[in-house]
């Protein structure tokens, strides 16, 4: 039995990442088990409780899933498997079709903030309350007809639930990167075939140049970044770890060997991974 992690509970964009995810999969059959929060999932993952686990890690309109990263960087024995990206397709889900009556609305952060545009529209009154999971929020629409829920189409009919509104995200193309994770096997390093890499490093100086430095290595040998930010060490203020995706585009050699001298070059650095990004449709 493989058992495959996601935050659940069922109905979330994530479940449904995974249902697709297992129907590609090869090899032994998956079990779907629902975890309540994203560092959850990999932290079961990381001791052995999961066997593979299923997070986002970008969404088009609201960007990287934070608690992703930060989790990845904390916990040093997983590694990125696959990639994929999926449309998300938000709903607004009410027992009630006057939105003036609604005083709260239900969802995870990432769709509330999806969602800014029409909120702000149709219901400018609601207080905006974050959950776990957008299937979390449909808990409370059940409840009252005074509160309502951002969640998927799926969420609300498995839960038998009215939809008073779809297609509310603020961008009709919004989709969210998931990322399929394992633990550690190698060193994460690009082998032929992967088409990305993911690292994170922090700086041996915060100092003028030191991040352009490290930048270097990746020009000097024609790298592109697909995605580069920072984040907070926690550490201090003012002290930054840097988060990059490299396209391998054939040439993992290469790339690895901008890998050796990125730890020359770096404080610490980690290699969340080399993979490939999956087609399975929508």
């Amino acid at each position: 039995m493989v058992r495959l992690g996601y935050l659940g509970p069922v109905g979330t964009y994530s479940e449904e990442a995974a249902q697709s995810y297992a129907q590609w999969h090869q090899g032994e059959a998956l079990t779907l088990v629902p975890v309540t929060t994203i560092a959850g999932c990999l932290e079961a993952l990381a001791a052995g409780a999961l066997d593979l686990a299923l997070v986002p890690s970008e969404n088009s309109v609201e960007g990287s899933v934070n608690i992703t990263l930060d989790s990845l960087w904390r916990l040093d024995t997983l590694h990125i498997q696959h990639a994929f990206i999926r449309p998300i397709v938000h709903a607004f889900i009410a027992q009630t079709t006057d939105l003036a009556q609604i005083q709260a609305v239900y969802s995870h952060p990432q769709a509330l903030g999806q969602c800014q545009g029409w909120l702000q529209a149709y219901l400018p009154q609601a207080c905006q309350c974050p959950v776990t999971s957008t299937a979390e929020g449909l808990q409370y629409v059940a409840q009252s007809d005074r509160v309502g829920a951002i969640a998927s189409v799926r969420a609300a009919q498995l839960h038998q639930l009215p939809i008073i509104a779809t297609e509310i995200q603020d961008i009709p193309d919004n989709c969210t990167r998931f990322w399929v994770v394992s633990r550690q096997q190698g060193e994460g390093w690009p082998q032929p075939g992967d088409t990305h890499t993911s690292i994170a490093f922090s700086l041996k100086a915060n100092a003028p140049g030191a991040l352009l430095k490290v930048l270097q290595l990746f020009s000097d040998r024609q790298i592109n970044l697909s995605r580069i930010e920072s984040r907070p060490s926690k550490r201090a203020l003012g002290d930054y770890l840097f988060f990059v995706d490299l396209e391998v585009n054939g040439r993992p050699d290469v790339v690895a060997d901008c890998l050796l001298a990125l730890r020359e070059a770096t404080d610490v650095l980690k290699v969340f991974g080399s993979y490939q990004f999956l087609d399975l449709g929508e």
